[in-house]
């Protein structure tokens, strides 16, 4: 149940929420730390074919191998959204800020010597080094968004944390252009070094003050992971929150990263780029979720604009698998307009956040992101498994059918958010 905080406020507080702005230092900081942490997160699936080219695999291989990959890194950041969710709550926001950028950035680094791998199997390396970046960039949206929304006043939250989606998200494209101009090795570097210049900036960055004022009551529960379990009525709305998510990952995990398998099923002659794919998905994601935020102060209503955008990913994904497509240039645009639809993202990280109390608000935050991206292993599992009886398409199909309607409950069912006071506990 939640109940309303009586601690007092002090003076000395760092940052109150009416204090900061939509382009302060923490949002500006959040939303260039959301940036490394897009470029690092989707860089495997830029670089899966090239890189595993590299490394001697056949065609088949690196579908099987690069989806186990994939998987692997997914599971790092399902284990790491729940690491880095307890230790903001329990030591703050921005102490997962500075943590997981120097786990994923090292990890990243780490990927570009693959080549150079002698002491084990690379391929065996390169799944354990996407194990260790997942963990890494499990934190960063989570807190940044928690961050973010506890400093600014309610009526911007919803375009302050757009703002940091859509400038972050932007990070898909830089990647997509740095493995274009340089080779796949190379991007890894430069992953890993634009995590470590980040940390500088982020000196000079704030605690939250709803934080602060918990922390400083010894005998409120922080970061209680499974508190999530022994209430019904939280239950409820943090699977909410998780199904909320699930037709992102379907778009980005299925169609977009094994669009090159799509484009062969639909008998288009061209080449498709999976990594073209995903950047015209991510530029759809960038501007769908710069929109979201003033769709729902417009709405005043977070589900309304949700519910908008999933439905118009809902009508593109459905043209993309249906309409017998035979152009890539038509593939890339339905992407784009697919990630648009999708463009929720900071929207549904929001409604995790505003959904629950302050004593567990980044646990919350940073595992229903994080818990939907591992839910991509049983939705490529499920991909992969179906392909030998119903085909690439309807094997997809089946999987975006139970995403859809699991997201449509889910965002139909959950309590609103808009305009909610997120100064109170969880009890």
């Amino acid at each position: 149940m939640a109940v309303p905080t009586l601690s007092p406020k002090s003076s000395g507080d760092p940052v109150k929420s009416t204090e900061a702005g939509l382009f302060s230092l923490p949002v500006i900081v959040a939303a260039l730390g959301y940036f490394v942490d897009i470029y690092d997160l989707l860089l495997f699936g830029i670089v899966r074919v090239p890189s595993l080219q590299d490394l001697g695999l056949t065609p088949d291989q690196i579908s099987t191998v690069g989806a186990s990959i994939l998987n692997w890194q997914m599971g790092g950041l399902l284990l790491g959204g729940i690491l880095w969710g307890v230790l903001g709550d329990k030591r703050g926001r921005l102490s997962v800020l500075f943590g997981s950028i120097i786990t994923y950035s090292i990890a990243n680094i780490a990927c570009g010597f693959i080549k150079n791998v002698t002491f084990m199997d690379p391929v065996t390396y390169y799944a354990l080094m996407r194990f260790v970046a997942g963990i890494g960039l499990a934190g960063e949206l989570g807190a940044g968004i928690t961050l973010v929304s506890e400093i600014l006043p309610k009526e911007k939250r919803a375009i302050g944390t757009s703002l940091v989606a859509g400038i972050g998200l932007s990070g898909a494209v830089v990647a997509y252009f740095t493995v274009k101009y340089f080779d796949w090795q190379m991007a890894f570097f430069v992953g890993g070094g634009l995590g470590i210049g980040l940390l500088l900036l982020r000196v000079g960055v704030v605690e939250s003050g709803m934080f602060k004022d918990v922390s400083e009551q010894k005998d409120i529960s922080r970061g209680d992971f499974f508190s999530f379990f022994t209430n019904a009525n939280r239950l409820g709305r943090y699977l909410r929150c998780i199904g909320i998510g699930l037709p992102t990952w379907f778009v980005i995990g299925i169609l977009a990263t094994f669009s090159n398998e799509f484009g062969r099923a639909m008998g288009i002659t061209e080449e498709i780029q999976p990594g073209l794919a995903i950047m015209w998905c991510y530029v759809g994601l960038a501007v769908g979720d710069l929109a979201s935020g003033f769709i729902s102060q417009e709405l005043a209503s977070r589900k309304k604009a949700v519910s908008f955008l999933m439905a118009i990913a809902l009508i593109f994904g459905l043209v993309y698998l249906f309409l017998g497509i035979k152009s890539a240039t038509v593939l890339y645009a339905l992407c784009l307009a697919m990630g648009f639809g999708i463009g929720y993202w900071a929207m549904f990280v929001t409604i995790g956040a505003e959904q629950f109390g302050t004593n567990l608000r980044a646990t919350a935050a940073t595992t229903v992101p994080n818990m939907v991206r591992g839910l991509v292993i049983p939705m490529t599992l499920t991909y992969q498994a179906l392909k030998p009886s119903l085909d690439v398409i309807n094997a997809g199909a089946v999987v975006g059918l139970i995403s859809f309607i699991i997201g449509f409950y889910a965002i139909l069912t959950i309590p609103e958010t808009h305009g909610k006071d997120l100064d109170y506990l969880e009890e």
